[in-house]
């Protein structure tokens, strides 16, 4: 039997093409919410997901969708920390009025 024959059967070809759909599917929209970097980072954290599942992977186009739903819940609590984070760390409004040298004239020649 061939080496290449063995490998890619329909059943083969159609489970990597719905990997891709939904693969795909997912880049698209996190590259136009987030942009590029996230898109980047969400993909390498989709295609680690079949690693997290507990069970055997069965590459079926339900166990792609759990990838995309998990990878998803993901990213939402990352931009939600990452929300808190920049909330936390942005400087407090202290307006303070300049003290004018004029202001400082005037009282030191009241006292």
């Amino acid at each position: 039997m061939d080496k290449e024959e063995s490998f890619c059967n329909p059943t083969c070809e159609d489970q990597i093409n719905m990997a891709e759909r939904e693969l795909s599917a997912f880049i698209r929209t996190v590259m136009e919410l987030f942009g590029p970097g996230q898109a980047r980072l969400s993909t390498e954290d989709w295609l680690d997901q079949p690693e997290r599942m507990d069970r055997p992977h069965t590459a079926t186009s339900n166990e792609w969708r759990a990838a995309t739903i998990a990878a998803s819940a993901r990213l939402a609590n990352w931009e939600s920390l990452a929300r808190e984070h920049r909330a936390l760390a942005k400087p407090t409004d202290t307006k303070v009025s300049p003290i004018l040298s004029s202001d400082c004239f005037a009282s030191a020649l009241l006292v």
